[in-house]
C-alpha cells in the first residue's frame, strides 16, 4: 500500500528499519515546513507575509494589502484560521493589527487600515434594525428625533459658529448673465471673518414666486464649476426653481483663503455655508422664494451634506441626495464625518438623519455600483416605515440603478429632475439641457465680468 505526503513516500512492508527511517524523515521534513518558535512559549508567532501566502492558497483567493505589512508578525496565527470561513479569518487576523477587510468581488480581499467612517454593509443592516427597536410609533419616533437633532447641533457646534458670523456685511454679486429661461449670477458672502462661501444663483427668468434649492457639491473634478453640475443648475432654473451652488472647503475661490480641505473644520463650514445662503437668500429675495418650496440637492459628499442640512434646518420642505446614502458609511472625507456626529443620541448613521426629514417628501438616488447599492433592501425600507409612521410612505422614493456607477449622470440628473417638477409643481416642458450654456471657469468667480 502506497501513501504520499508531498514528496515523501510510505511503503508499508516488514522491513522496520526502513519504516523508521522513513517516518524519521517525514518529521524532519514537517518541522523543516514549520515556522521557527511555532509553540506557547513563542505565542504560535509567524510572519504576516507566511500567514498571507497560507490564507491565499488554502482559501483560493488573492489578498490585496493597502497597508504596510513589513516585519510585521502575528502571535498564534495559525490557531486564527477558520477552515470553514474566509472572512472569519480575516477577521481574526485584522483585528489584532487594526486593519479591515473589504470583498472586491471575484475572490479577491483588499486589507486596508481601520476606517472609522466605512463598516460593511452586514453593519449597517445591525445598526438599522437596532435603530428600528428604539420607535415603534410616531411618538415614539419623534422623541428620538428631537433628542438627535439637538445632540447633533452640539456635537458640530453650528450654533456656536452661527453666532460668530460676520453681522450686516452686504454680498458681493457680479453682473447677473442672461441665458435661455434662466439668469446667472456670481455671489461671496463674508461668513467669519476673512472667510467667504463663494457660489452661483441661477434664476428662472420668468418672474414670480420660485421654489428655492440649495445645491452643496461633491467631491466630483471641478466642483460647481464642472459641466454636469451647471447643466443640473440652469436646467431646474428653466423648469422654475432659483438653485444656489456653492464651493467646498479648500475648493474654488475658497482655495486662495488657504484652508486644507480634509479637516473636521471643513465638516461645520460646509454646513455653515449653506445655512448662510439659506438666509441670505431668504432675508433678500423673499419676493422671489415660496417658502413652502425650500429643497437641498447635492451628490455624493454633496448628498451627505444635503442630508446634514436636512437633519439641521426644518424649513427644508424636500431634499434628494444623491449617490450619497448608507447606513454603512457616512462618508470618506472629513468634510463629511469629521465631527463626531454619528454618536449622537447613542449611535445613528446617515439614514436615521435623513429620516429626520419624514413626512416630507424625501428621494434617494443610488447605483449599483458604490456603497448606494444596498438602498433597495436595506435603507430604503427602513426609511419607508418611518413614513409610515404618518400615512405619507409615498412621500419618500428611491430610483436605484443597478448598472451604474459613482458618478452624477443623465440618468441621476433625470431621476432629480422628475422629483422636483412633481414634489415643487416645476414646469416639466422645459426639462431640456441642451438649453444650459456651460461658462468658463473664469466667468464664474466673484469680480468677473
Amino acid at each position: 500500500m502506497l501513501f504520499s505526503l508531498g514528496t515523501i513516500e510510505i511503503r508499508k512492508d516488514n522491513n522496520h528499519t526502513a519504516m523508521r527511517k522513513t517516518f524519521t524523515a517525514i518529521a524532519l521534513a514537517l518541522a523543516a515546513s514549520l515556522p521557527a518558535q511555532n509553540n506557547y512559549t513563542g505565542k504560535f508567532e509567524r510572519s504576516l507575509s507566511d500567514v498571507s501566502k497560507g490564507i491565499e492558497k488554502r482559501f483560493g483567493v488573492k489578498l490585496k494589502w493597502d497597508v504596510d505589512t513589513v516585519n510585521k508578525r502575528l502571535p498564534y496565527a495559525d490557531f486564527r484560521i477558520r477552515p470553514y470561513s474566509i472572512e472569519e479569518t480575516l477577521d481574526n487576523i485584522c483585528k489584532y493589527f487594526d486593519f479591515n477587510w473589504w470583498d472586491q468581488g471575484k475572490n479577491t480581499y483588499k486589507i486596508k487600515a481601520y476606517e472609522y467612517m466605512r463598516r460593511h454593509t452586514s453593519d449597517g443592516e445591525k445598526m438599522l434594525t437596532w435603530l428600528s427597536s428604539l420607535y415603534s410609533n410616531k411618538a415614539e419616533w419623534e422623541a428620538r428625533r428631537d433628542t438627535l437633532q439637538r445632540e447633533l447641533r452640539q456635537r458640530i457646534e453650528i450654533d456656536a459658529y452661527l453666532d460668530s458670523c460676520v453681522k450686516g456685511k452686504k454680498a458681493i454679486l457680479s453682473k447677473v448673465r442672461k441665458y435661455d429661461g434662466y439668469t446667472v449670477q456670481n455671489i461671496c458672502i463674508e461668513t467669519l471673518p476673512g472667510e467667504h462661501v463663494y457660489g452661483s444663483i441661477y434664476t428662472p427668468a420668468k418672474r414670480g414666486q420660485h421654489a428655492l434649492i440649495i445645491c452643496p457639491n461633491g467631491h466630483f473634478y471641478d466642483g460647481r464649476y464642472r459641466k454636469d453640475q451647471q447643466q443640473r443648475m440652469a436646467t431646474l432654473a428653466r423648469m422654475g426653481a432659483i438653485c444656489v451652488s456653492y464651493d467646498l472647503y479648500g475648493w474654488g475661490e475658497k482655495k486662495a483663503e488657504g484652508p486644507k480641505h480634509r479637516t473636521d473644520r471643513a465638516h461645520v463650514i460646509q454646513a455653515l455655508d449653506g445655512l448662510v445662503l439659506l438666509n441670505w437668500m431668504i432675508e433678500n429675495r423673499a419676493k422671489e422664494i415660496d417658502m413652502t418650496r425650500i429643497g437641498a440637492n447635492g451628490g455624493s459628499g454633496g448628498g451627505s451634506l444635503t442630508v446634514l442640512l436636512s437633519a439641521l434646518d426644518n424649513r427644508f420642505t424636500a431634499v434628494a441626495p444623491t449617490v450619497s446614502l448608507a447606513s454603512h458609511f457616512d462618508g470618506g472625507c472629513p468634510c463629511e464625518s469629521g465631527k463626531p456626529i454619528h454618536l449622537s443620541a447613542g449611535g445613528t448613521c446617515n439614514a436615521e438623519l435623513l429620516a429626520m426629514m419624514a413626512p416630507r417628501p424625501v428621494l434617494v438616488v443610488s447605483d449599483g455600483g458604490d456603497w448606494t447599492a444596498s438602498v433597495p433592501q436595506l435603507e430604503y425600507p427602513y426609511l419607508q416605515r418611518i413614513w409610515q409612521f404618518y400615512d405619507a410612505k409615498d412621500a419618500i422614493s428611491n430610483v436605484h440603478l443597478p448598472n451604474e456607477r459613482h458618478d452624477f449622470g443623465p440618468n441621476k440628473r433625470n431621476a432629480v429632475y422628475d422629483f422636483f417638477i412633481k414634489v415643487f409643481k416645476l414646469d416639466g416642458s422645459k426639462l431640456d439641457e441642451s438649453k444650459a450654456t456651460i461658462e468658463p471657469y473664469e466667468k464664474m468667480m466673484t469680480g468677473s465680468k
